[in-house]
This record gives C-alpha cells, structure tokens and sequence, in this order.
C-alpha cells in the first residue's frame, strides 16, 4: 500500500451546476494523491447552464478530468455509467456541490485499507453560500445535532465510527460485483437503499473525522424551505420499490411530529384532551428548540441566533415532515426512475 498506490476513480454527477462545479473541480486538482493514479469522471445529465462547457475547458487542461454524458439525467444512473466506464481499483463518490479537502482522496483511501473498510467517508463540513445572517443560521442548523438527528458525518466526530452512511463513498469497485449496483429506479435515497444492501451483506462503513468536506447550503429562507420540503417528499420514495425499510429513524421523527401536530390541531376543537396533547407536545419542542438555539447563540457570541434559530429548526422539522406525508400520499402514483 505504500509503495504503490491503487488506482482510484472518481465519479462527479451532476446537472445544470455552473455555480458550483468550477469550485468542485479547482478543490478536486488540488488533491495530494499522484495525478497518475487518478482519474475523474464527471457524469452530466445533459446540463443545459454552461457546466458541460467549463468541465470541457479543465478536461482540457487536465486530462484525467473526463466527461461521460448521463442521458437519463438523474443521479443513480448517473453513479451506475461511472462504476462501468471507471478503471479504478477504488472508487471514490463526490458531489458536485462540495469542495474537498486536499488530502480527502488520499485519507480515503488511507483508511479504507488501514481499517479494511467497505465503505469510507469524512465529516461534511455545512457553509453557506451567502455571507448573510440566516445563511449562517441555516448553516448552523445542518450541523447540529437537534437539527439533523444522529447524522454523524454532519455533527461531526471526535473518533472514527462504524456507521450506517457516509457522504460521498469510497469503495474497492469489486464491492460493486458483491452487493450490485445503484437502484436506478430510486431517483434520490439510492445511497441510503445502497448502504443498507452493504450492511447486509456484512459490509462495513466507517466515518473518520480526519477526511472533510465543505457543503454550500442554501442560504435564502425560502429555498431553504422548499429544499427541506422536498427531502421530505423523497425520502418515502423508496417505499415502493425496495422490499426493507428504507431509512432510518431520524428520516421518521420529522413525519411523526408533523402528523402529530397536523392530527392534534385538527381534533383540539373537538375534544379538551387533544388539546392539551397538543400543547403539550408542541410546547415540549419548543423548549428543547430554544435550548439548542441558546447554545448557539453562546457559541456563536451573537443573540440574535436566540430569536431566528427556533424557526429555522421548526421549518426544518416540520416541512421535511410534511413533505413525507405528501410523498405518501402520492406513494401509489410513483413512477420507476
């Protein structure tokens, strides 16, 4: 390991991300691991923004950095097309919408070797994409534990952690030969889908915090909103195409409380005792809102994160919630990807 390094792939999807993918690739020349041992495939849905048109200006002058175009436009194929055309001994996913650290292939593949590993990935480091108060507000809600529940690779972590998924993914390809690959009928959730089939096959993932990645996360309220919305809505698709439970309990508690609310709302009117449940429920998570939003705005040294972090973390919850009951409804009438 190392006297020779393996040969590793890189597969980007992506579609329609100008504003984004010049960052991605700038952070991605930038790695540490021997150029001759790497290639990146860039796989584009069609872009129609001008992003094909930069990947071809630093395929150019880079020439491991490689186009690949994805007819079908939606990320498990997209992740499917790179797996078939990579050379790869290893196999790295990225995101278009991040930047990398310059070691971040080299612990990669560090780790997944050192600890024997099937799937390897780091900490998601949260950033806005605007430098504007509710941009950092945002931000501070996707890296926190009340925000996102027990997802580690957003939290963070002190030590490395045997966990249920990664962002991004580094993989031996023959893991692809063992487990299969992308479900291309699940047009998101197909890495939660991927890493279940994995953990049932007796793979492993780990996390280590030594591997980091940067995310721009929307920083105006409204696409925040809409974004968390759709989540939401997606995370049910899998319902009607996989055979397991595909997804895990902090994808549920956001379902449960906006039913719950929903529901409670409904029969206050009717009945005393729904509504002193609801009070009582909702007033429960406004106090442990407000608490988490205290710790911030101490950590942060500015109260003004005291008054906005409630209703970011309310909208976070409830929306993404909400949009699970809407993809449930609209369950029967899904579509295969």
């Amino acid at each position: 390991m190392e006297d020779k390094k393996p040969f590793v792939s890189v597969i980007i999807p992506c579609r329609n991300e100008k504003e984004f993918i010049r960052d991605c690739l700038e952070s991605i020349i930038a790695q540490d691991y021997p150029k001759d041992n790497l290639e990146f495939l860039v796989v584009d849905g069609m872009s129609e923004d001008g992003t094909r048109d930069i990947i071809r200006q630093f395929s150019c002058r880079h020439p491991f950095i490689k186009l690949i175009d994805n007819p079908r436009r939606i990320t498990p194929c997209a992740f499917n097309t790179g797996i078939k055309n990579a050379s790869g001994e290893v196999i790295i996913r990225m995101d278009a919408h991040a930047v990398y650290k310059e070691d971040y292939i080299s612990k990669c593949v560090k780790y997944l070797f050192e600890y024997r590993a099937d799937n390897v990935g780091g900490v998601l480091v949260t950033r806005q994409r605007e430098d504007s108060f509710i941009g950092r507000a945002i931000a501070r809600a996707l890296s926190n534990s009340f925000g996102v529940g027990n997802s580690i690779f957003r939290t963070g972590a002190e030590k490395p952690v045997w966990v249920d998924t990664v962002f991004g993914g580094c993989y031996k390809k023959e893991i692809f030969d063992k487990v299969g690959l992308f479900n291309e009928d699940l047009i998101f959730s197909q890495d939660i889908d991927f890493n279940q089939r994995l953990k049932r096959a007796g793979g492993r993932i780990l996390l280590h915090p030594d591997i980091k990645s940067y995310y721009y996360a929307r920083s105006r309220f409204m696409d925040f909103c809409r974004y968390n919305f759709k989540n939401g809505v997606w995370i049910t698709y899998p319902l009607k195409f996989v055979k397991t439970f595909p997804f895990s309990l902090r994808h549920i508690i956001p379902l449960i409380f906006a039913s719950s609310l929903i529901i409670l709302a409904a029969l206050s009117p009717f009945f005393v005792f729904f509504f002193w449940l609801f009070i009582c429920i909702s007033g429960f998570y406004f106090v442990i809102n407000i608490f988490f939003s205290a710790k911030i705005a101490m950590n942060e040294s500015d109260f003004r994160y005291l008054f906005i972090m409630p209703v970011v973390f309310f909208s976070l919850h409830f929306l993404y919630g909400l949009g699970s009951i809407w993809g449930i409804i609209k369950l029967p009438g899904r579509q295969r990807g």
